[in-house]
């Protein structure tokens, strides 16, 4: 049966625990040895949590027995990104400068996954200190991409996407600070949830910039998106029942958005428009002035804070570090502080000016990555075109960050690409309803 498991969703293994056909120990099982025998083992979990998975799973069949389990996805195992605190197992977010850290104590969201029911299976590799969008990481391993082990896996939530589209995890939990989750998720055909910042707190989280840091699950389905959203946010799991785009106003962002975009993500996006207007959605088109100008201001937004955070342990060892991480970081250190404030304070006017352009539609859709992933040697081999590339393959993402939304990616069928619906923010709920209806749009 493992084989089977590997390839259900987190949602129905747990209704297959629910109706008894599914032990949560032997299930958990299943995906430890996959992950044990897998040729890429080393390439997607840093370590692995076998006592304490096995353990949290016979709680859970216990709790299966008695018909008493916690909810659909009691039982159901989990991965975690090598940033959430796990007590008494290391959690060193891709870097050597923690090395050997290990926490006394459970971050807040692993301890509520946990309390839930759901075994955690390990720890999975990320990009260094979360600070990198395609994923690469020499200093301790870059995980294959599911259509190409040699390409690009997209970061910096590379492991957890990892772990779910190669079978060994039915469900991942990342970070998304500029397009972490959503990315990795849209080039291994994933669907990837980015919360609103400051919905789930970041307690036991290991930062990267405190002002844009979110906690958003990597899926299969979007079913099994919002079902880990709740417990996450320790709210009610969101209506899915039927969801409609039948009569749905969408809103096709046009500025930057397609700049110079490759050929298969534009493909895969007009799939999903033709898709959501069969499916009885109203799409319009606009260009938004307020987005050039928001990006404009990316570099010190978002790399001031990440140095402020990191500069002085970068200094205190920095030839440990990946040299284009650690630049990218340095960066961040040329900024003056009148300026930041300055940046932000125009930020939070540009967002009244997008609230103000995108009422009344449901939500807008943008590519959710302009290219494709590139050839790892190429990448390494380059830190021109690295750079270039990391920057380019986070410019779509980064909008939602810097407009403060929640976002939703959702594969398209052209592989490797993705379609990312954008609400305001607190609009997950209501986010997660359109994104059922528009993923049996596309299946349709």
């Amino acid at each position: 049966m493992s084989e089977e498991w590997r390839a259900m969703s987190a949602a129905a293994l747990g209704r297959g625990i629910e109706a008894g056909k599914i032990c949560p120990v032997d299930l958990t099982e299943a995906y430890l040895d996959a992950i044990d025998t897998h040729p890429w083992r080393d390439r997607i979990y840093a370590r692995t949590m076998r006592l304490h998975a096995l353990e949290i799973a016979a709680a859970a069949r216990g709790r299966a027995k008695l018909g008493q389990r916690r909810g659909p996805l009691d039982g159901v195992p989990v991965s975690w990104k090598d940033l959430f605190d796990t007590a008494g197992v290391a959690t060193e977010s891709g870097s050597l400068l923690l090395k050997g850290r290990t926490p006394e104590h459970d971050g807040l969201v692993v301890e509520r996954l946990t309390q839930a029911g759901l075994p955690p299976l390990g720890k999975t590799h990320m990009t260094e200190l979360a600070f990198s969008g395609l994923g690469l990481n020499p200093v301790t391993a870059t995980p294959p991409n599911i259509h190409d082990p040699e390409k690009a896996p997209g970061g910096s939530s590379s492991g957890a996407a990892a772990s779910v589209a190669w079978g060994l995890a039915p469900l991942a939990i990342g970070s998304d600070t500029g397009g972490s989750v959503r990315l990795p998720s849209a080039w291994n055909d994933l669907v990837g949830l980015k919360t609103t910042a400051g919905r789930i707190p970041l307690t036991g989280a290991v930062p990267l910039a405190e002002k844009f840091d979110t906690v958003g699950p990597l899926a299969r389905t979007v079913e099994d998106a919002a079902l880990a959203f709740a417990l996450l946010d320790a709210s009610p799991a969101p209506d899915l029942r039927g969801a409609t785009l039948s009569g749905a106003r969408l809103l096709v962002l046009e500025t930057v958005a397609f700049d110079d975009i490759h050929a298969a993500p534009a493909q895969g996006f007009e799939r999903a428009l033709k898709a959501f207007g069969a499916a009885g959605a109203r799409i319009d088109h606009a260009q938004i002035p307020a987005v050039a100008e928001a990006m404009a201001m990316a570099g010190i937004l978002f790399a001031a804070e990440c140095y402020g955070i990191w500069g002085e342990a970068i200094e205190a060892n920095p030839d440990v570090m990946f040299a284009p991480v650690r630049d990218r970081f340095r960066a961040g250190g040329t900024f003056k502080a009148h300026d930041y404030v300055a940046a932000w304070r125009r930020l939070e006017a540009l967002r009244r000016d997008w609230t103000a352009a995108v009422a009344g539609y449901d939500a807008v859709l943008i590519p959710t990555v302009p290219t494709l992933p590139q050839r790892i040697d190429d990448l390494m081999a380059d830190p021109t075109f690295f750079a270039a590339e990391n920057l380019m393959a986070l410019r779509n993402t980064r909008i939602g960050n810097l407009m403060g939304l929640c976002g939703l990616t959702l594969p398209t069928g052209v592989p490797s690409t993705g379609v990312l619906l954008m609400a305001g923010p607190g609009q997950e709920a209501r986010l997660l309803r359109l994104g059922a209806a528009a993923e049996a749009a596309l299946a349709a």
